[in-house]
């Protein structure tokens, strides 16, 4: 089951006619006839549409007549008890949301054997004061009296004008399909389903999961949707199996990475894999091989777990990385998801970048700019504050955009295969300041740093001026930073420029030792120092 949100399930809110009931007991172009309704325009809005209150009056009660004596011949969906005796043993509410009037609904349910109206918390027709679906406002009255949030609210039904009034009020939605339905398009509803058993597993995705491991049957399902191209991995992920086996006996040199994902909630396995990705591609190798473990809070759904988990899927796929593995677990010990890593890379020996070959005189590059990580994750995670410190939606939106940098993977690889890149360093957790001061101890080295070359984008300068952080010790992953010598620096610039990647040169390296030694505009400053990361003040 692909999903295309996540959500919590605390209500399902059904259409009645051909929903709840079996479809055909009303041919809707016979009544549209009789009114000279067009047939391609809803009888309901047709008939408010009379100016002629006399006559508007005389097709309402034909409507009423109409759809009495259809109600009369309905009979109820086969699998109409069995999903609402479902739905109350998981103590869920369930409701009505028609455009008939109540006395059709009093008529049908005549035909019922054992569900009977009190069987709902609430039924919602169009003789309450409120407008008729597609709008969605029968949708939030209904949230309301029923004390949830209407995105809480399964809606099903069998017509378009049930899913639209579903997307208005932000609930999730079903189309119940039969034979003649006119689908609704790709996109517009988040199921179609062929008959409502099929709600049983939509209901449960969106229910709260226990402590302890990821149910079995529902990691299987997404295990069994995993596809594992890569040849060389000979015992992949599967229920029961607790390791990965890897043919490593054609490489030269295995590089290894982990790293957990704790300041993010949205997008966390998208940061699970380029954030470890990044690391391996600094040492020149090419990412392989992933595993992870998944440590989730109770009240956490199904639905919200496997999202984390084909987002894993699918950007590993996108970079050519094999998800191996790992562990699922719903436990107490997390207020909010946290997911880490564990990559595996390969590299040939000649082709390993390794820090200590800096050498005196080696340009240090920056690519694109200071803080790209930050940005996005301030502008996701703390969207309202930022509306509170002053900045319009349209720059929130333009910084949420920044996700889309955190890669390194292309600038790494350009840079692993120049000759006279001697080091690479990922810019991460206490921002370039930090970032420049482990490259200086990693390789053995001091560095030059001029301040007034390090690039900042408007959009970081904007958040951070409103929130009161700096943005040199503000989490920094997008960026590299790479060591070349003098004599190539040059050419790898062009290299990095013509392939769309922003890169400056910030600094040099300079004699044996360690620290940075900083300087504005040729006068010497004070390198800035970040006990913890800027973004730390903001949880």
């Amino acid at each position: 089951m692909k999903l295309k949100k996540t959500y919590h399930i605390k209500a399902v809110l059904f259409d009645f006619d051909g929903t709840l009931t079996l479809p055909g007991a009303l041919d809707f172009s016979i009544i549209k006839k009789k009114l000279n309704c067009p047939l391609d325009k809803p009888v309901l809005e047709f008939i408010e549409g009379i100016e002629d209150k006399s006559k508007r009056s005389l097709a309402s009660q034909a409507l009423n007549d109409f759809e009495m004596d259809g109600a009369r011949k309905s009979l109820p969906n086969a699998e109409t008890e069995p999903i609402i005796r479902f739905l109350q043993s998981l103590n869920l509410k369930i409701g009505i949301i028609t455009r008939n009037s109540s006395d059709i609904i009093t008529i049908s349910f005549k035909n019922f054997d054992t569900v009977k109206p009190d069987d709902f918390n609430v039924i919602i027709t169009r003789d309450d004061p409120l407008k008729p679906k597609p709008s969605g406002q029968g949708i939030r009255h209904a949230a309301e009296k029923m004390g949830i949030q209407p995105e809480e609210i399964l809606v099903v039904g069998d017509y378009i004008f049930d899913i639209q009034a579903g997307n208005r009020a932000g609930s999730v939605t079903a189309f119940l399909q039969h034979p003649d339905s006119e689908l609704p398009d790709e996109g517009e509803c988040d199921y179609i389903i062929s008959c409502l058993s099929e709600l049983k597993d939509i209901v449960r995705m969106g229910l709260p999961l226990p402590a302890g491991k990821f149910p079995g049957a529902l990691l299987e399902t997404f295990l069994n949707d995993l596809n594992v191209e890569d040849s060389s991995v000979l015992i992949k992920a599967r229920m029961g199996e607790d390791i990965a086996a890897l043919d490593i006996s054609g490489e030269e040199t295995l590089i290894l990475k982990s790293d957990p994902i704790t300041f993010v909630s949205d997008s966390i396995g998208y940061y699970t894999v380029l954030i470890n990705s990044n690391d391996i591609a600094t040492s020149g190798a090419t990412p392989r091989w992933l595993l992870t473990t998944l440590l989730l809070p109770p009240g956490i759904t199904p639905s919200e777990v496997y999202h984390i988990l084909y987002e894993l899927s699918d950007t590993c796929s996108k970079w050519g990385i094999t998800l191996c593995g790992g562990h699922t677990e719903i436990t107490d010990a997390v207020t909010r998801p946290v997911v880490t890593g564990m990559l595996a890379g390969t590299v040939a020996r000649s082709k390993l970048i390794d820090k200590r070959n800096m050498q005196t005189g080696d340009r240090i590059l920056l690519t694109k700019g200071v803080a790209v990580e930050g940005t996005a994750i301030i502008s996701h995670e703390f969207e309202s504050r930022l509306k509170e410190s002053g900045l319009q939606q349209k720059e929130i939106e333009d910084c949420k955009q920044f996700i889309n940098q955190l890669s390194i993977l292309t600038e790494a690889e350009i840079a692993g295969n120049h000759k006279g890149v001697t080091a690479m360093h990922d810019v991460t957790e206490g921002g370039l300041a930090t970032a420049l001061e482990e490259l200086s101890i990693a390789g053995g080295y001091k560095i030059r740093a001029e301040i007034n070359k390090i690039p900042l984008f408007s959009e970081t300068e904007k958040i951070c001026a409103a929130l009161n952080i700096n943005p040199m010790g503000l989490i920094g992953s997008g960026s590299l930073l790479i060591c070349c010598n003098k004599e190539t620096s040059d050419n790898l610039v062009k290299k990095l420029t013509a392939s769309d990647i922003k890169v400056t040169c910030i600094g040099e390296v300079i004699d044996r030792g360690r620290g940075v030694n900083a300087f504005q505009n040729e006068n010497p400053v004070k390198w800035p120092v970040f006990e913890v990361d800027e973004i730390t003040h903001l949880y």
